[in-house]
């Protein structure tokens, strides 16, 4: 955990950052704006999930000294854009909604949004799943362990990765990222929920 300030952006400390903007432009820009603030925001905290009902009591959408906030309803509205392709005239998939069914274990991160309803909790993904893939495989061959078998566990804990960014990661997000690297062919996933090992080739 990190223990120095977030420096926010010079935008947080202008008043219409706060207001949804009614040209289509200046609100596309508005949202680009807030989606880097929030993986910014979650990658200096190490946090790869956020509880909006949590987080809108947060500095990162409630500026005490301009007393402007993002209420609930406009959160969602950005992490909803977040959600979409670029292709869909969104924010390039840096956030996915964690509904109450799965995918909300209680391992790291803000809450795991049972009994919040839908659209409560999001991954947000200061690196999506393919990117933490492509770290891991740099980390792997860096440190010649090719070939060599690890615990889902050594990898997010493990003395030997503590140095690299995705020490003390949501087990969720790893299990995915590595779920990217089976299908790449480059890695096995074997043993009981829990209690996973990975080799990697």
């Amino acid at each position: 955990m990190t223990t120095s300030q977030f420096t926010f952006p010079p935008t947080y400390n202008f008043p219409p950052f706060f207001t949804p903007q009614p040209n289509t432009t200046t609100r596309h820009s508005q949202l680009e704006k807030w989606s880097s603030l929030i993986q910014s925001w979650c990658r200096h905290h190490r946090q790869y999930r956020l509880s909006l009902i949590d987080a809108v009591e947060t500095p990162l959408f409630h500026n005490t000294a301009l007393r402007k906030r993002l209420d609930l309803r406009e959160a969602r509205a950005v992490i909803d854009w977040m959600t979409k392709s670029e292709e869909e005239g969104g924010g390039g998939r840096r956030a996915e909604w964690i509904s109450d069914a799965g995918g909300a274990s209680s391992s790291g991160g803000l809450g795991n949004g049972a009994g919040q309803g839908p659209k409560a909790v999001a991954w947000i993904w200061w690196r999506r799943p393919e990117e933490w893939a492509d770290v891991l495989v740099e980390w792997v061959e860096g440190t010649g362990q090719k070939g060599s078998v690890l615990t889902v566990y050594e990898l997010i804990h493990g003395e030997g990765a503590m140095s690299q960014e995705f020490h003390g990661m949501d087990t969720d997000v790893m299990l995915r990222s590595l779920n990217v690297l089976v299908k790449r062919g480059k890695a096995q996933i074997f043993g009981a929920e829990g209690q996973e090992g990975v080799k990697f080739f």
